[in-house]
């Protein structure tokens, strides 16, 4: 896995992933637990590699 996710990409995906979390407290009932996609850019973020982007040929590393 090469590397593909930049700093920003990274802080980005973070803010994502905590306001997704969020989301698990604010919504009621079995709707609440699709505030666990935030596991998707958590993971990203930390792996700092995005397999979709490697689909659409994207690189936001800079080296």
């Amino acid at each position: 896995m090469k590397t593909n996710v930049g700093q920003s990409d990274r802080v980005i995906r973070i803010i994502l992933a905590l306001l997704l979390f969020l989301l698990f407290f604010l919504l009621e009932g079995n709707l609440k637990y699709l505030a666990f996609i935030g596991i998707i850019p958590l993971v990203t973020a930390f792996i700092k590699f995005c397999p979709l982007y490697t689909l659409f040929g994207v690189n936001t590393c800079k080296k």
